[in-house]
């Protein structure tokens, strides 16, 4: 059975995340939704408008566009390699999420799931394959965490650094995971 993870328990040092996020630039999200009130779609266009790749999958949905992209209903659908499978669904349908991704050829090289969701399993499955596998954990905060954007609210990022941050080279003012090391 799935277990809901707590903070002191799922620890990842900031440079496998760093790694992963610069790395991975193509990213099934699975789960997506085109409801701008919606966790999904505000991670789905925080991640588009840094520069990744990320291809809606929802069969719910399948045709519809979110920001001018349109779904898929499946993993399987994806034309070409993808580098992250993001799971935006539950802890009890990670195992299901995974099982598909591992179909897939070439392998993503990670699985990323989403704020709350754990699946021990689904993680363990995953990494007999070579998979990376992340849990517990949103990739649009810990990009903002690792570029410093995150203390711009307010919020603590754990991140010290006296270097000036790098700036996106396009649209409204960015900051990048890349100033940090």
């Amino acid at each position: 059975m799935p277990v809901i993870a707590t903070p002191a328990d799922l620890v990842y040092p900031d440079e496998l995340i760093r790694s992963i996020l610069k790395t991975c630039k193509r990213i099934a999200l699975v789960g997506a939704s085109d409801n701008p009130s919606r966790p999904s779609y505000f991670v789905y266009k925080y991640l588009s408008e840094r520069g990744y790749d990320v291809i809606p999958v929802n069969p719910g949905r399948a045709g519809a566009l979110i920001l001018g992209k349109p779904f898929v209903a499946s993993l399987a659908e994806i034309e070409g390699p993808v580098d992250m499978v993001e799971i935006f669904r539950n802890s009890e349908a990670a195992m299901g999420v995974t099982e598909e991704a591992l179909k897939l050829d070439p392998l993503p090289k990670v699985i990323w799931m989403q704020l709350s969701v754990r699946n021990d399993a689904a993680a363990a499955l995953a990494e007999t394959k070579g998979v990376s596998v992340i849990m517990n954990r949103c990739p649009k905060i810990e990009y903002g965490r690792l570029s410093g954007e995150i203390s711009w609210q307010g919020i603590n990022s754990r991140v010290l650094s006296a270097k000036r941050p790098a700036l996106s080279t396009k649209g409204f003012q960015k900051l990048t995971i890349d100033r940090r090391q």
